[in-house]
């Protein structure tokens, strides 16, 4: 059973110190891992430039070596001999898994670069990646699965979802995807996280009131979820603070 933070390194800003912002985060991450049992580093969520999962990763594991790590790695602006590297320093850094993802566009203008998740996947694993670290693509909340043959012939080791809306959606995905791995991603509902449960189409009042039922549930289903909370990390670390699994 797993329960797992999501964790968006710091921005990197003209008129803010970087080094003040790890410091801040690592900290966060120490305390939360004492409440959770991995954490996921997401890279340039939205699009912006922020710091690389591996550095901060690679202090996490030396600051508590034996918490697991999952990261993004987005495919959208990246070449396939960056691609390459990416993989290989996460397998050094000793990070349990990667989630593959096309990313969102880029804040500063950068091109894309073409690569394809599912591809990328199966290029990662003839080079046998995949036998020293996980492997993982994205899937819809609400997929189509009769279209996700090319994701599945990637065979990753699984899928982290889209954030869920209910356990229904869950079920769906655990029933129909049987052979692989299921990460279904949460949002923790708070008033500080309402603009992102907009963004996702949530009414956060009737959210909220089911929040702890679909948590315990699609646990139950995956034995495995991962929580978000992008504008809530006090609030997130309160609940996890006085829940049981």
């Amino acid at each position: 059973m797993t329960i797992r933070y999501e964790a968006n390194p710091p921005k990197i800003l003209p008129d803010v110190d970087t080094d003040q912002s790890i410091k801040k985060f690592i900290e966060r991450i120490k305390n939360i891992s004492k409440k959770c049992d991995a954490i996921h580093l997401t890279e340039n969520v939205l699009g912006f430039q922020r710091v690389s999962p591996l550095e901060v990763g690679k202090i996490i594991k030396e600051e508590i070596p034996d918490l697991p790590i999952t990261v993004s790695l987005r495919v959208r602006d990246k070449s396939e001999e960056e691609i390459f590297e990416f993989a290989e320093k996460c397998v050094e850094i000793g990070f349990a898994g990667i989630l593959v993802l096309m990313g969102d566009p880029s804040q500063t203008g950068k091109a894309d670069s073409g690569q394809i998740p599912s591809l990328t996947v199966k290029k990662l694993r003839e080079k046998n990646v995949d036998s020293k670290i996980n492997l993982y693509l994205s899937v819809s909340n609400k997929p189509n699965f009769a279209k996700l043959a090319k994701k599945k012939d990637a065979r990753p080791k699984g899928f982290m979802t889209q954030v869920v809306q209910n356990t229904e959606q869950v079920q769906a995905l655990s029933d129909n995807l049987k052979e692989f791995s299921i990460i279904p991603i949460i949002l923790f509902p708070s008033q500080k996280n309402e603009k992102s449960a907009k963004f996702l189409g949530l009414d956060l009042e009737s959210y909220s009131k089911e929040f702890e039922e679909l948590l315990r549930k699609s646990h139950e289903i995956t034995g495995d979820v991962l929580l978000t909370s992008p504008n809530d990390f006090t609030g997130l670390n309160e609940f996890l603070g006085k829940t049981t699994f």
